[in-house]
């Protein structure tokens, strides 16, 4: 005798497919973001990281005189 759970199932076969497309568009998403994110925060550390640097390099700033 054959074991049931072993037949082929065409609605198991095609939930999953559909089940598998979405998680992988869901993974896509999340991996892009991450990336996004990944990216801005290095750029705003090097923006920092310069403004640090240069900022000691550069004259101060005057002050301005009030008017009476």
């Amino acid at each position: 005798m054959k074991n049931p759970w072993l037949k082929k199932n065409p609605y198991l076969s095609m939930w999953l497919s559909g089940a598998n497309a979405i998680t992988g568009t869901a993974r896509g998403r999340a991996i892009a973001e991450t990336r996004r994110q990944a990216t801005n925060m290095m750029n705003e550390g090097t923006k920092q990281m310069i403004d640090l640097w240069s900022g000691a390099l550069a004259p101060p700033k005057r002050k301005k005189k009030k008017l009476r």
